[in-house]
Protein backbone atom coordinates (compact mmCIF):
# COMPACT_ATOMS: atom_id res chain seq x y z
CA UNK A 1 0.00 0.00 0.00
CA UNK A 2 1.31 3.48 -0.61
CA UNK A 3 2.55 6.02 1.84
CA UNK A 4 -0.54 7.26 4.09
CA UNK A 5 -0.35 10.42 3.05
CA UNK A 6 -1.46 9.28 -0.48
CA UNK A 7 -4.84 8.58 -1.93
CA UNK A 8 -4.26 4.83 -3.05
CA UNK A 9 -7.54 2.60 -5.04
CA UNK A 10 -7.30 -1.16 -5.39
CA UNK A 11 -10.07 -1.99 -8.00
CA UNK A 12 -11.68 -5.18 -7.75
CA UNK A 13 -9.49 -7.43 -9.87
CA UNK A 14 -6.34 -5.92 -8.29
CA UNK A 15 -7.41 -7.62 -5.07
CA UNK A 16 -5.45 -10.91 -3.79
CA UNK A 17 -6.00 -13.68 -1.72
CA UNK A 18 -6.47 -12.77 1.69
CA UNK A 19 -5.90 -15.00 4.79
CA UNK A 20 -7.49 -18.24 4.42
CA UNK A 21 -9.94 -19.89 6.49
CA UNK A 22 -11.65 -23.26 5.55
CA UNK A 23 -15.32 -22.55 3.67
CA UNK A 24 -14.42 -19.01 2.99
CA UNK A 25 -12.86 -16.79 0.35
CA UNK A 26 -11.02 -13.73 1.39
CA UNK A 27 -9.61 -11.02 -0.99
CA UNK A 28 -7.51 -8.19 0.57
CA UNK A 29 -7.78 -4.81 -0.52
CA UNK A 30 -5.76 -3.10 1.68
CA UNK A 31 -3.45 -4.32 4.39
CA UNK A 32 -1.29 -2.15 7.06
CA UNK A 33 0.39 -2.58 10.32
CA UNK A 34 -3.11 -2.07 11.95
CA UNK A 35 -5.54 -2.20 9.47
CA UNK A 36 -6.81 -4.83 7.16
CA UNK A 37 -9.71 -4.18 4.49
CA UNK A 38 -10.98 -6.80 2.05
CA UNK A 39 -14.25 -8.93 0.74
CA UNK A 40 -15.34 -12.03 1.88
CA UNK A 41 -17.45 -14.31 -0.04
CA UNK A 42 -19.36 -17.58 0.81
CA UNK A 43 -21.48 -19.72 -1.21
CA UNK A 44 -25.03 -20.84 0.26
CA UNK A 45 -25.29 -23.57 2.76
CA UNK A 46 -21.14 -22.87 3.95
CA UNK A 47 -20.17 -23.17 7.27
CA UNK A 48 -16.89 -21.84 8.33
CA UNK A 49 -14.03 -23.25 10.22
CA UNK A 50 -13.22 -21.86 14.08
CA UNK A 51 -11.65 -18.77 14.06
CA UNK A 52 -10.43 -15.63 15.71
CA UNK A 53 -9.04 -12.14 14.73
CA UNK A 54 -6.24 -12.19 17.72
CA UNK A 55 -5.31 -8.28 18.76
CA UNK A 56 -7.93 -6.82 15.84
CA UNK A 57 -11.36 -5.88 16.53
CA UNK A 58 -13.92 -6.58 13.23
CA UNK A 59 -16.63 -4.60 11.67
CA UNK A 60 -18.50 -6.67 8.70
CA UNK A 61 -20.92 -5.15 6.20
CA UNK A 62 -23.59 -7.58 4.58
CA UNK A 63 -23.92 -6.67 0.77
CA UNK A 64 -25.86 -9.78 0.17
CA UNK A 65 -27.22 -13.39 1.64
CA UNK A 66 -27.09 -13.85 5.55
CA UNK A 67 -23.99 -13.65 7.68
CA UNK A 68 -24.66 -16.42 10.70
CA UNK A 69 -21.91 -15.41 13.07
CA UNK A 70 -21.81 -17.94 16.31
CA UNK A 71 -19.39 -17.33 19.25
CA UNK A 72 -19.22 -17.56 23.01
CA UNK A 73 -19.12 -20.65 25.38
CA UNK A 74 -19.51 -23.99 22.91
CA UNK A 75 -20.20 -21.26 19.95
CA UNK A 76 -24.14 -21.70 21.54
CA UNK A 77 -24.51 -18.10 21.02
CA UNK A 78 -25.45 -16.15 17.69
CA UNK A 79 -26.18 -13.66 15.45
CA UNK A 80 -27.71 -13.57 11.83
CA UNK A 81 -27.21 -10.92 9.80
CA UNK A 82 -28.81 -9.79 6.92
CA UNK A 83 -27.85 -7.34 3.54
CA UNK A 84 -27.15 -3.91 4.89
CA UNK A 85 -26.12 -4.97 8.65
CA UNK A 86 -23.63 -4.30 10.14
CA UNK A 87 -21.76 -6.80 12.46
CA UNK A 88 -19.15 -5.56 15.18
CA UNK A 89 -16.86 -8.88 15.96
CA UNK A 90 -14.75 -7.74 19.26
CA UNK A 91 -10.95 -8.56 19.27
CA UNK A 92 -10.14 -11.98 20.07
CA UNK A 93 -14.26 -13.67 19.99
CA UNK A 94 -13.49 -17.16 18.72
CA UNK A 95 -16.71 -17.71 16.45
CA UNK A 96 -17.56 -18.93 12.88
CA UNK A 97 -19.57 -17.86 10.02
CA UNK A 98 -21.90 -19.64 7.91
CA UNK A 99 -24.52 -18.16 5.05
CA UNK A 100 -27.70 -20.01 5.74
CA UNK A 101 -29.24 -18.08 2.95
CA UNK A 102 -30.07 -20.03 -1.01
CA UNK A 103 -27.64 -17.08 -2.64
CA UNK A 104 -23.94 -16.51 -1.87
CA UNK A 105 -22.95 -14.34 0.74
CA UNK A 106 -20.53 -11.12 -0.25
CA UNK A 107 -19.58 -9.27 2.51
CA UNK A 108 -17.13 -5.88 3.30
CA UNK A 109 -15.10 -6.65 6.16
CA UNK A 110 -12.51 -4.26 8.07
CA UNK A 111 -10.37 -4.86 10.96
CA UNK A 112 -8.17 -2.63 13.48
CA UNK A 113 -5.96 -3.36 15.59
CA UNK A 114 -2.21 -4.68 15.86
CA UNK A 115 -0.83 -8.33 14.94
CA UNK A 116 -1.72 -11.05 13.24
CA UNK A 117 -5.65 -11.05 11.71
CA UNK A 118 -6.38 -14.19 11.73
CA UNK A 119 -6.37 -17.45 14.04
CA UNK A 120 -7.62 -20.59 13.07
CA UNK A 121 -8.83 -22.73 16.17
CA UNK A 122 -10.00 -26.30 16.19
CA UNK A 123 -13.44 -25.48 17.90
CA UNK A 124 -15.46 -22.83 20.12
CA UNK A 125 -14.61 -21.84 23.49
CA UNK A 126 -15.04 -24.75 26.30
CA UNK A 127 -18.28 -23.73 28.90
Amino acid sequence: MPGAAEVSIVHGADQKEGPATPGMSRREAFATDSLWAGSVSTEPGMVSGWHHHADTDTIIYVLTGELLLEFGPDGATSVLAKPGDWVFVPRGTVHRESNPSTVPADLVAVRVGEGETLVNVPGPEQG
